[in-house]
Protein backbone atom coordinates (compact mmCIF):
# COMPACT_ATOMS: atom_id res chain seq x y z
CA UNK A 1 0.00 0.00 0.00
CA UNK A 2 1.80 3.18 -1.17
CA UNK A 3 -0.16 5.32 1.27
CA UNK A 4 -0.55 2.87 4.15
CA UNK A 5 -0.95 3.60 7.81
CA UNK A 6 2.78 3.17 8.71
CA UNK A 7 3.72 5.75 6.10
CA UNK A 8 1.14 8.18 7.43
CA UNK A 9 2.39 7.67 10.97
CA UNK A 10 5.97 8.27 9.82
CA UNK A 11 4.97 11.46 8.01
CA UNK A 12 3.03 12.62 11.09
CA UNK A 13 6.09 12.22 13.33
CA UNK A 14 8.38 13.89 10.80
CA UNK A 15 6.02 16.85 10.51
CA UNK A 16 5.68 17.01 14.30
CA UNK A 17 9.47 17.02 14.79
CA UNK A 18 9.92 19.59 12.02
CA UNK A 19 7.30 21.91 13.48
CA UNK A 20 8.75 21.58 16.98
CA UNK A 21 12.26 22.32 15.68
CA UNK A 22 11.01 25.29 13.70
CA UNK A 23 9.21 26.65 16.76
CA UNK A 24 12.36 26.21 18.84
CA UNK A 25 14.51 28.01 16.24
CA UNK A 26 12.05 30.89 16.06
CA UNK A 27 12.06 31.09 19.86
CA UNK A 28 15.87 31.10 19.85
CA UNK A 29 15.94 33.90 17.32
CA UNK A 30 13.51 35.92 19.43
CA UNK A 31 15.66 35.28 22.50
CA UNK A 32 18.71 36.45 20.59
CA UNK A 33 16.94 39.63 19.53
CA UNK A 34 15.77 40.27 23.09
CA UNK A 35 19.25 39.66 24.49
CA UNK A 36 20.80 41.83 21.82
CA UNK A 37 18.47 44.76 22.17
CA UNK A 38 16.42 44.83 25.34
CA UNK A 39 18.60 43.01 27.87
CA UNK A 40 21.88 44.54 26.71
CA UNK A 41 20.43 48.04 26.83
CA UNK A 42 18.90 47.43 30.26
CA UNK A 43 22.25 46.11 31.53
CA UNK A 44 24.08 49.17 30.17
CA UNK A 45 21.60 51.53 31.80
CA UNK A 46 21.93 49.78 35.16
CA UNK A 47 25.71 49.79 34.83
CA UNK A 48 25.69 53.54 34.08
CA UNK A 49 23.43 54.32 37.06
CA UNK A 50 25.63 52.25 39.35
CA UNK A 51 28.78 53.98 38.06
CA UNK A 52 27.38 57.48 38.64
CA UNK A 53 26.56 56.53 42.21
CA UNK A 54 30.15 55.43 42.72
CA UNK A 55 31.46 58.51 40.92
CA UNK A 56 29.54 60.88 43.17
CA UNK A 57 31.09 59.15 46.19
CA UNK A 58 34.60 59.19 44.70
CA UNK A 59 35.42 61.09 41.49
CA UNK A 60 38.55 58.99 41.14
CA UNK A 61 36.34 55.97 40.37
CA UNK A 62 37.49 54.56 36.98
CA UNK A 63 34.86 53.70 34.32
CA UNK A 64 33.86 50.02 33.95
CA UNK A 65 36.36 47.85 32.07
CA UNK A 66 35.34 44.16 32.02
CA UNK A 67 35.23 41.26 29.61
CA UNK A 68 31.83 42.41 28.35
CA UNK A 69 31.85 46.20 28.84
CA UNK A 70 34.34 48.94 27.97
CA UNK A 71 33.78 52.30 29.68
CA UNK A 72 35.07 55.83 29.01
CA UNK A 73 34.29 59.09 30.82
CA UNK A 74 34.74 62.67 29.72
CA UNK A 75 34.55 65.00 32.72
CA UNK A 76 32.56 68.16 32.17
CA UNK A 77 34.74 70.86 30.65
CA UNK A 78 37.42 68.43 29.43
CA UNK A 79 38.29 67.42 25.86
CA UNK A 80 36.82 64.26 24.21
CA UNK A 81 40.15 63.40 22.60
CA UNK A 82 40.63 60.73 25.26
CA UNK A 83 37.88 58.76 23.53
CA UNK A 84 38.33 56.40 20.60
CA UNK A 85 37.58 58.15 17.31
CA UNK A 86 34.41 56.10 16.76
CA UNK A 87 32.84 57.48 19.97
CA UNK A 88 33.66 61.18 19.80
CA UNK A 89 30.74 62.38 17.69
CA UNK A 90 28.01 60.22 19.23
CA UNK A 91 25.10 62.10 20.82
CA UNK A 92 23.44 60.86 24.05
CA UNK A 93 21.50 57.61 23.72
CA UNK A 94 22.06 54.11 22.34
CA UNK A 95 24.11 53.46 19.21
CA UNK A 96 25.44 50.51 17.28
CA UNK A 97 28.95 50.84 15.87
CA UNK A 98 31.67 48.68 14.36
CA UNK A 99 30.79 44.99 14.19
CA UNK A 100 27.55 45.50 16.07
CA UNK A 101 28.86 46.75 19.42
CA UNK A 102 26.15 48.53 21.41
CA UNK A 103 27.17 51.91 22.89
CA UNK A 104 25.35 53.91 25.58
CA UNK A 105 26.19 57.62 25.76
CA UNK A 106 24.95 58.87 29.15
CA UNK A 107 25.43 62.63 29.64
CA UNK A 108 25.16 63.98 33.18
CA UNK A 109 26.09 67.30 34.86
CA UNK A 110 29.35 65.77 36.04
CA UNK A 111 30.36 64.61 32.56
CA UNK A 112 29.56 62.07 29.84
CA UNK A 113 29.87 58.33 30.31
CA UNK A 114 30.45 56.01 27.32
CA UNK A 115 29.67 52.33 27.87
CA UNK A 116 30.29 49.88 25.02
CA UNK A 117 28.92 46.30 25.19
CA UNK A 118 31.16 44.08 23.07
CA UNK A 119 29.23 41.99 20.50
CA UNK A 120 31.67 39.02 20.42
CA UNK A 121 31.11 38.57 24.13
CA UNK A 122 27.35 38.74 23.65
CA UNK A 123 27.54 36.12 20.92
CA UNK A 124 29.71 33.90 23.10
CA UNK A 125 27.16 34.21 25.87
CA UNK A 126 24.36 33.33 23.52
CA UNK A 127 26.35 30.43 22.10
CA UNK A 128 26.87 28.77 25.48
CA UNK A 129 23.60 29.69 27.12
CA UNK A 130 21.38 29.64 24.03
CA UNK A 131 22.69 27.78 20.97
CA UNK A 132 24.22 24.81 22.76
CA UNK A 133 21.05 24.07 24.79
CA UNK A 134 19.02 24.50 21.62
CA UNK A 135 21.14 21.91 19.81
CA UNK A 136 20.66 19.45 22.66
CA UNK A 137 16.92 20.15 22.70
CA UNK A 138 16.73 19.55 18.92
CA UNK A 139 18.56 16.27 19.34
CA UNK A 140 16.18 15.34 22.16
CA UNK A 141 13.18 16.17 19.95
CA UNK A 142 14.58 14.03 17.13
CA UNK A 143 15.29 11.13 19.50
CA UNK A 144 11.87 11.31 21.13
CA UNK A 145 10.17 11.51 17.73
CA UNK A 146 12.09 8.47 16.53
CA UNK A 147 11.22 6.52 19.67
CA UNK A 148 7.58 7.58 19.37
CA UNK A 149 7.55 6.49 15.74
CA UNK A 150 9.02 3.10 16.62
CA UNK A 151 6.41 2.56 19.32
CA UNK A 152 3.58 3.72 17.05
CA UNK A 153 4.84 1.54 14.21
CA UNK A 154 4.83 -1.46 16.51
CA UNK A 155 1.26 -0.63 17.53
CA UNK A 156 -0.07 -0.13 13.98
CA UNK A 157 1.88 -2.92 12.29
CA UNK A 158 -0.88 -5.52 12.97
CA UNK A 159 -3.44 -3.17 11.39
CA UNK A 160 -1.14 -2.62 8.41
CA UNK A 161 -0.65 -6.38 8.06
CA UNK A 162 -4.40 -6.92 8.11
CA UNK A 163 -4.99 -4.14 5.57
CA UNK A 164 -2.42 -5.64 3.17
CA UNK A 165 -4.04 -9.05 3.37
CA UNK A 166 -7.54 -7.67 2.77
CA UNK A 167 -6.36 -5.44 -0.10
CA UNK A 168 -5.19 -8.55 -1.97
CA UNK A 169 -8.59 -10.20 -1.77
CA UNK A 170 -10.62 -10.77 -4.89
CA UNK A 171 -14.12 -9.56 -3.93
CA UNK A 172 -15.64 -12.49 -5.82
CA UNK A 173 -13.31 -15.06 -4.24
CA UNK A 174 -12.14 -13.70 -0.87
CA UNK A 175 -9.33 -15.93 0.38
CA UNK A 176 -9.76 -15.56 4.13
CA UNK A 177 -8.05 -18.73 5.37
CA UNK A 178 -5.02 -16.82 6.64
CA UNK A 179 -7.34 -14.74 8.83
CA UNK A 180 -8.56 -17.78 10.69
CA UNK A 181 -7.96 -17.27 14.44
CA UNK A 182 -5.49 -20.14 14.65
CA UNK A 183 -3.36 -18.73 11.80
CA UNK A 184 -3.06 -15.12 12.95
CA UNK A 185 0.42 -13.85 13.92
CA UNK A 186 1.15 -13.58 17.63
CA UNK A 187 1.38 -9.76 17.54
CA UNK A 188 -2.18 -9.46 16.22
CA UNK A 189 -4.06 -8.90 19.46
CA UNK A 190 -6.89 -6.84 20.91
CA UNK A 191 -9.18 -4.97 18.52
CA UNK A 192 -7.10 -5.98 15.50
CA UNK A 193 -7.58 -9.67 16.27
CA UNK A 194 -11.31 -9.07 16.73
CA UNK A 195 -11.45 -7.23 13.39
CA UNK A 196 -9.54 -10.06 11.66
CA UNK A 197 -11.98 -12.62 13.05
CA UNK A 198 -14.95 -10.55 11.90
CA UNK A 199 -13.48 -10.19 8.40
CA UNK A 200 -12.82 -13.92 8.30
CA UNK A 201 -16.43 -14.67 9.18
CA UNK A 202 -17.69 -12.08 6.67
CA UNK A 203 -15.54 -13.52 3.86
CA UNK A 204 -16.87 -16.99 4.58
CA UNK A 205 -20.45 -15.74 4.39
CA UNK A 206 -19.74 -13.87 1.14
CA UNK A 207 -18.15 -16.98 -0.39
CA UNK A 208 -21.11 -19.12 0.63
CA UNK A 209 -23.56 -16.54 -0.72
CA UNK A 210 -21.77 -16.24 -4.09
CA UNK A 211 -21.54 -20.02 -4.42
CA UNK A 212 -25.20 -20.43 -3.55
CA UNK A 213 -26.22 -17.74 -6.05
CA UNK A 214 -24.16 -19.29 -8.85
CA UNK A 215 -25.54 -22.73 -8.16
CA UNK A 216 -29.09 -21.41 -8.14
CA UNK A 217 -28.60 -19.52 -11.41
CA UNK A 218 -27.04 -22.56 -13.10
CA UNK A 219 -29.58 -25.04 -11.78
CA UNK A 220 -32.60 -22.80 -12.40
CA UNK A 221 -31.47 -22.10 -15.96
CA UNK A 222 -30.98 -25.81 -16.61
CA UNK A 223 -34.38 -26.71 -15.18
CA UNK A 224 -36.12 -23.96 -17.16
CA UNK A 225 -34.60 -25.10 -20.44
CA UNK A 226 -36.18 -28.54 -20.14
CA UNK A 227 -39.84 -27.42 -20.23
CA UNK A 228 -39.00 -24.82 -22.87
CA UNK A 229 -37.55 -27.53 -25.08
CA UNK A 230 -40.73 -29.57 -24.60
CA UNK A 231 -42.87 -26.54 -25.52
CA UNK A 232 -40.81 -25.82 -28.62
CA UNK A 233 -40.84 -29.43 -29.86
CA UNK A 234 -44.55 -29.86 -29.14
CA UNK A 235 -45.42 -26.63 -30.97
CA UNK A 236 -43.30 -27.67 -33.96
CA UNK A 237 -45.12 -31.00 -34.16
CA UNK A 238 -48.48 -29.30 -33.82
CA UNK A 239 -47.68 -26.86 -36.64
CA UNK A 240 -47.00 -29.79 -38.98
CA UNK A 241 -50.73 -30.51 -38.95
CA UNK A 242 -52.17 -28.99 -42.14
CA UNK A 243 -55.74 -29.11 -40.79
CA UNK A 244 -55.16 -26.43 -38.12
CA UNK A 245 -57.27 -23.31 -38.22
CA UNK A 246 -55.53 -19.97 -38.86
CA UNK A 247 -56.28 -18.87 -35.31
CA UNK A 248 -54.68 -22.00 -33.84
CA UNK A 249 -51.68 -21.61 -36.11
CA UNK A 250 -51.17 -18.02 -34.96
CA UNK A 251 -51.44 -19.11 -31.33
CA UNK A 252 -48.85 -21.85 -31.81
CA UNK A 253 -46.52 -19.43 -33.55
CA UNK A 254 -46.88 -17.03 -30.65
CA UNK A 255 -46.05 -19.88 -28.26
CA UNK A 256 -42.92 -20.63 -30.28
CA UNK A 257 -41.81 -17.00 -30.24
CA UNK A 258 -42.46 -16.74 -26.50
CA UNK A 259 -40.36 -19.87 -25.96
CA UNK A 260 -37.48 -18.44 -27.98
CA UNK A 261 -37.78 -15.16 -26.08
CA UNK A 262 -37.63 -17.05 -22.80
CA UNK A 263 -34.50 -18.89 -23.92
CA UNK A 264 -32.92 -15.57 -24.85
CA UNK A 265 -33.75 -14.14 -21.42
CA UNK A 266 -32.26 -17.21 -19.70
CA UNK A 267 -29.05 -16.83 -21.73
CA UNK A 268 -28.87 -13.13 -20.85
CA UNK A 269 -29.30 -13.84 -17.15
CA UNK A 270 -26.61 -16.49 -17.29
CA UNK A 271 -24.25 -14.01 -18.94
CA UNK A 272 -24.93 -11.45 -16.23
CA UNK A 273 -24.36 -14.06 -13.53
CA UNK A 274 -21.00 -15.20 -14.96
CA UNK A 275 -17.65 -13.73 -14.04
CA UNK A 276 -16.62 -10.71 -16.11
CA UNK A 277 -13.44 -12.55 -17.17
CA UNK A 278 -15.45 -15.45 -18.63
CA UNK A 279 -16.23 -14.47 -22.21
CA UNK A 280 -19.67 -15.63 -23.41
CA UNK A 281 -20.04 -17.54 -26.65
CA UNK A 282 -20.24 -14.96 -29.40
CA UNK A 283 -20.86 -15.17 -33.13
CA UNK A 284 -21.19 -12.86 -36.10
CA UNK A 285 -24.80 -12.04 -36.91
CA UNK A 286 -26.83 -9.47 -38.78
CA UNK A 287 -28.38 -6.87 -36.49
CA UNK A 288 -31.13 -6.27 -39.03
CA UNK A 289 -32.45 -9.83 -38.66
CA UNK A 290 -32.74 -9.42 -34.90
CA UNK A 291 -34.53 -6.09 -35.37
CA UNK A 292 -37.01 -7.55 -37.87
CA UNK A 293 -37.79 -10.46 -35.56
CA UNK A 294 -38.39 -8.25 -32.54
CA UNK A 295 -40.40 -5.79 -34.63
CA UNK A 296 -42.76 -8.61 -35.68
CA UNK A 297 -43.22 -9.59 -32.04
CA UNK A 298 -43.89 -5.97 -31.07
CA UNK A 299 -46.61 -5.57 -33.73
CA UNK A 300 -48.59 -8.31 -32.00
CA UNK A 301 -48.35 -6.36 -28.73
CA UNK A 302 -49.89 -3.30 -30.38
CA UNK A 303 -53.03 -5.18 -31.38
CA UNK A 304 -55.69 -2.80 -32.74
CA UNK A 305 -54.16 0.38 -31.33
CA UNK A 306 -53.65 3.23 -33.84
CA UNK A 307 -49.86 2.87 -33.71
CA UNK A 308 -47.64 2.19 -36.72
CA UNK A 309 -44.32 0.41 -36.24
CA UNK A 310 -41.59 0.88 -38.86
CA UNK A 311 -38.24 -0.89 -39.01
CA UNK A 312 -35.69 1.03 -41.10
CA UNK A 313 -32.42 -0.68 -41.89
CA UNK A 314 -30.16 1.95 -43.46
CA UNK A 315 -27.22 -0.42 -43.91
CA UNK A 316 -26.31 -3.98 -42.93
CA UNK A 317 -24.64 -4.06 -39.51
CA UNK A 318 -22.72 -7.16 -38.42
CA UNK A 319 -22.06 -7.61 -34.71
CA UNK A 320 -19.82 -10.08 -32.89
CA UNK A 321 -21.76 -10.96 -29.73
CA UNK A 322 -24.35 -13.44 -28.45
CA UNK A 323 -27.40 -12.80 -30.67
CA UNK A 324 -29.86 -13.57 -27.89
CA UNK A 325 -28.44 -10.71 -25.81
CA UNK A 326 -29.36 -8.23 -28.54
CA UNK A 327 -32.78 -9.89 -28.75
CA UNK A 328 -33.33 -9.10 -25.07
CA UNK A 329 -32.09 -5.51 -25.46
CA UNK A 330 -34.16 -4.67 -28.55
CA UNK A 331 -37.18 -6.58 -27.26
CA UNK A 332 -37.25 -4.64 -23.98
CA UNK A 333 -36.87 -1.29 -25.75
CA UNK A 334 -39.69 -2.12 -28.17
CA UNK A 335 -41.97 -3.37 -25.37
CA UNK A 336 -41.45 -0.12 -23.48
CA UNK A 337 -42.26 1.86 -26.61
CA UNK A 338 -45.44 -0.19 -27.17
CA UNK A 339 -46.55 0.05 -23.52
CA UNK A 340 -46.27 3.85 -23.39
CA UNK A 341 -47.50 4.77 -26.90
CA UNK A 342 -51.26 4.97 -27.35
CA UNK A 343 -51.20 6.40 -30.86
CA UNK A 344 -48.68 7.59 -33.40
CA UNK A 345 -45.51 5.95 -34.66
CA UNK A 346 -42.79 3.67 -33.29
CA UNK A 347 -39.65 3.60 -35.39
CA UNK A 348 -36.59 1.41 -35.02
CA UNK A 349 -33.59 2.42 -37.09
CA UNK A 350 -30.45 0.36 -37.74
CA UNK A 351 -27.45 2.50 -38.67
CA UNK A 352 -23.69 1.81 -38.68
CA UNK A 353 -22.60 1.33 -35.07
CA UNK A 354 -26.00 1.87 -33.47
CA UNK A 355 -29.69 1.00 -33.18
CA UNK A 356 -32.32 3.51 -32.07
CA UNK A 357 -35.93 3.03 -31.00
CA UNK A 358 -38.13 6.14 -30.99
CA UNK A 359 -41.81 6.60 -30.24
CA UNK A 360 -44.45 9.31 -29.99
CA UNK A 361 -45.69 8.16 -26.59
CA UNK A 362 -46.12 9.92 -23.25
CA UNK A 363 -42.41 10.72 -22.86
CA UNK A 364 -40.66 11.37 -19.57
CA UNK A 365 -39.87 14.35 -17.42
CA UNK A 366 -36.27 15.23 -16.57
CA UNK A 367 -36.73 13.63 -13.13
CA UNK A 368 -38.12 10.41 -14.62
CA UNK A 369 -35.33 10.36 -17.21
CA UNK A 370 -32.69 10.37 -14.45
CA UNK A 371 -34.39 7.41 -12.73
CA UNK A 372 -35.34 5.45 -15.84
CA UNK A 373 -32.58 2.83 -15.38
CA UNK A 374 -33.33 2.25 -11.68
CA UNK A 375 -34.79 -1.20 -10.94
CA UNK A 376 -38.59 -1.25 -10.53
CA UNK A 377 -38.96 2.40 -11.59
CA UNK A 378 -41.91 3.15 -13.87
CA UNK A 379 -42.53 6.50 -15.50
CA UNK A 380 -46.32 6.03 -15.23
CA UNK A 381 -47.27 3.68 -12.35
CA UNK A 382 -50.94 3.82 -13.40
CA UNK A 383 -50.28 1.75 -16.50
CA UNK A 384 -50.62 -2.00 -15.85
CA UNK A 385 -47.86 -3.11 -18.23
CA UNK A 386 -44.33 -3.79 -17.08
CA UNK A 387 -42.51 -4.16 -13.77
CA UNK A 388 -39.87 -1.48 -14.18
CA UNK A 389 -36.99 -3.94 -14.69
CA UNK A 390 -36.65 -3.80 -18.47
CA UNK A 391 -34.35 -0.79 -18.78
CA UNK A 392 -32.30 -1.90 -15.78
CA UNK A 393 -31.61 -5.25 -17.50
CA UNK A 394 -30.86 -3.49 -20.78
CA UNK A 395 -28.28 -1.23 -19.18
CA UNK A 396 -26.56 -4.11 -17.37
CA UNK A 397 -26.34 -6.12 -20.60
CA UNK A 398 -24.97 -3.12 -22.51
CA UNK A 399 -22.33 -2.51 -19.84
CA UNK A 400 -21.37 -6.19 -19.92
CA UNK A 401 -20.52 -6.00 -23.64
CA UNK A 402 -19.10 -2.49 -23.72
CA UNK A 403 -22.13 -0.97 -25.42
CA UNK A 404 -23.64 2.37 -24.43
CA UNK A 405 -27.33 3.19 -24.14
CA UNK A 406 -28.62 6.74 -24.26
CA UNK A 407 -32.13 8.02 -23.54
CA UNK A 408 -33.64 11.27 -24.82
CA UNK A 409 -37.20 12.19 -23.98
CA UNK A 410 -39.65 15.08 -23.97
CA UNK A 411 -42.70 14.78 -21.76
CA UNK A 412 -45.80 14.37 -23.91
CA UNK A 413 -43.77 14.10 -27.14
CA UNK A 414 -42.07 10.70 -26.97
CA UNK A 415 -38.79 8.96 -26.16
CA UNK A 416 -35.75 7.85 -28.15
CA UNK A 417 -33.45 5.09 -26.91
CA UNK A 418 -30.15 4.56 -28.76
CA UNK A 419 -27.71 1.69 -28.30
CA UNK A 420 -24.17 2.42 -29.50
CA UNK A 421 -22.05 -0.66 -30.24
CA UNK A 422 -18.67 1.11 -30.33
Amino acid sequence: MPHGLPRKVRIAFIVQAALASLALLVAAYLVWMIVRHSLVRAALQEEAAHYWQLYEASPAQPPPNTVYVRGYIVVAGHSSLVLPASLRQLPPGFHQIGDGNVVLVDRQALGTLYLMFLRPQVERLFLWFGAVPIVFILLAIAMLSWLGYRVSKRLVSPVAWLARRVSHWDPRHPEADELAPERLPADVQGETRLLASSLHALAQRVTEHVTRERNFTRDASHELRTPLTVIRVASDMALDDNQLSPRTTRSLQRIQRAGRDMEAIIDAFLILAREAEVAPQSELFDVGEVVQYEADNARELLGDRPVRLHADIDAPVVLDAPPRVLHVVIGNLLRNACNYTDEGVIRIVVAPGKVSVSDTGIGMSSTALRQAFDPFYRADPNRPQGTGLGLSIVRRLCERFGWRIELRSVQGAGTTATVYFA
